[in-house]
């Protein structure tokens, strides 16, 4: 029985002229999960990616989130939030791959963001907080950390080649940071208005 019975269809699709290979763009709040061989892709400011994996059972996936938790007086963090928070889109991640017949006691993690892109703009760096929350999840979900690039300052565009688990990384010193950091912002408008080293290629 294939595993990806019970697959949706992955979000953003194109045509990735660079790899030769159909490819799925993973948005802010969004998370995909697979049993196929999908290149998935996503740009991060501040932002974390989660590339997750279960090896032994050929599933994957990646989520995109811009702040670690709800905010603080919700009884229950989990209780109607979307994905764009870190422990919601981990449990949604988790969810969709055991669907497609992953084993939590195999999964293994890449991580990646965290950029200072706000540095100019407050105090706290959210690229930190989120790359302490994302550590500290896995760390009590009993889930390895493989492979990581995180902090600095340069935005990032991850490519993961959900079949052989390889990620390329790169670092978009040349594009625009404002770009990155007016998308950013707007992203926290609207959520407001709501409510180790590793195998990672640089290229």
């Amino acid at each position: 029985m294939s595993n990806t019975r019970h697959e949706k269809a992955p979000p953003n699709r194109y045509f990735d002229k660079h790899f030769g290979r159909d490819a799925a763009k993973i948005l802010p709040g969004e998370y995909y999960a697979t049993g196929r061989g999908t290149l998935l892709v996503t740009v991060l400011g501040s932002c974390i990616a989660v590339c997750l994996r279960d090896p032994f059972n050929g599933v994957a996936g990646i989520n995109h989130f811009m702040l670690p938790e709800g905010r603080e007086e919700r009884p229950d963090p989990l209780v109607g939030l979307p994905t764009r928070y870190g422990a919601f889109a981990m449990e949604a991640l988790f969810n969709d791959m055991l669907k497609l017949g992953a084993e939590r006691r195999h999964m293994e993690a890449k991580i990646f963001g965290g950029a200072n892109v706000m540095q100019s703009l407050e105090g706290n760096h959210v690229g930190r907080r989120n790359v302490e929350f994302i550590r500290r999840y896995l760390h009590n979900e009993n889930i390895r950390i493989v492979a990581e690039d995180l902090l600095g300052n340069d935005p990032r565009k991850i490519y993961f080649f959900s079949d052989e688990g390889k990620v390329k990384v790169k670092r978009l010193r040349v594009l625009n940071n404002d770009t990155i950091l007016q998308r950013e912002l707007e992203y926290r408008a609207h959520l407001l208005r709501d409510n180790i080293e590793g195998s990672v290629e640089l290229f």
